[in-house]
Order: C-alpha cells, then sequence, then structure tokens
C-alpha cells in the first residue's frame, strides 16, 4: 500500500535519500545534479525541507512500507499567489506506471487549490517524451515557452500549464 508522507524536518536522511535517488537515475529530467546536491550538509538538506514544506510549499514522498519511491514538491509562485508550480517530480522505476506519480501530482493539485491557487506550472525537459505525455495525460498543456536547459545546451526546458477550476 503507497501512502504519501509530508516531509518534516525529522525526515532529512528520507528526502535525501529519495533526491539523490532521482537525480540519479534520470539526470535530465532536473536542473540540478546528482554531483551539486551529493556535496549538501545535512543542515542544507534540513533547510530545504523547511523551503519545499513550509508555509507557501508542500513536498510529498510516497512511500511503500518503509522505502520511499517517489517525491513531488509544490510552491506558489512569489510574488502571484494565484500560480503555483509543480518540481521535484520523480518515480521510481519499480513504481512507474501504477499510479503513484498520478496521485502524487493530485496531491500537489489539492494543495495547490487549498492555497486558492488558480494554475499549476511544470517544466519538463524536452527529451522526457514519457513524462510530457503524463502531464498531458493529467491535463498539462504546453505554453509555448521554452528556455535552454541548463545542464545540456542540445536540450530545452519546456513550460505546461494546467488550470486548477
Amino acid at each position: 500500500m503507497i501512502s504519501l508522507k509530508r516531509i518534516t524536518p525529522a525526515d532529512v536522511t528520507l528526502f535525501k535519500t529519495v533526491r539523490l535517488r532521482a537525480l540519479h537515475d534520470t539526470p535530465s529530467a532536473f536542473s540540478s545534479t546528482y554531483a551539486e546536491e551529493c556535496r549538501l550538509a545535512d543542515a542544507e538538506w534540513t533547510a530545504r525541507i523547511a523551503e519545499w514544506s513550509g508555509s507557501a510549499s508542500m513536498t510529498y514522498i510516497a512511500m511503500d512500507a518503509d522505502a520511499a519511491c517517489a517525491i513531488a514538491g509544490g510552491y506558489l509562485h512569489q510574488t502571484d499567489s494565484s500560480r503555483a508550480h509543480l518540481v521535484s517530480m520523480w518515480v521510481a522505476p519499480s513504481h512507474r506506471r501504477l499510479g503513484v506519480g498520478a496521485n502524487l501530482v493530485h496531491a500537489i493539485i489539492a494543495w495547490a487549490r487549498d492555497q486558492k491557487a488558480r494554475t499549476l506550472e511544470l517544466i519538463v525537459t524536452s527529451n522526457n517524451d514519457i513524462a510530457i505525455n503524463f502531464y498531458s495525460h493529467l491535463g498539462f498543456a504546453f505554453t509555448g515557452k521554452t528556455a535552454s536547459y541548463r545542464n545540456d545546451s542540445a536540450l530545452n526546458d519546456l513550460e505546461m500549464i494546467r488550470s486548477l477550476p
């Protein structure tokens, strides 16, 4: 049975483990890198939890018994709280196509609605067709905004958005 856990400062080791697994498994899906985040001290991971699960943000880890199998976060735009962002979305290969990712996205959507956000935005890397199809299936559409992907100039970051009626 998969459950969703909101991260707290007590979860620093769990958070660090799942985040590093995500970066290692799917490096081109994130703007950060495994090498960069491996260098973070535990105090920096604890500070990150405060940022990623605070008054204007939420991060969930999907748990399969005692093991983390997925992560997703959301935060409100700094100057426009009607806009929320979905970030750090990742599901372990062993748990893909089982509904775990959709459950995480729906949890972030529910959180964003509770915050009175009207849209949920995300960035997906241009080579990630599986994620693009996944997000499209969940009601996200391309905005037309693109940017160069930080870690590989051959790729682009593509913005997608979904209304939250």
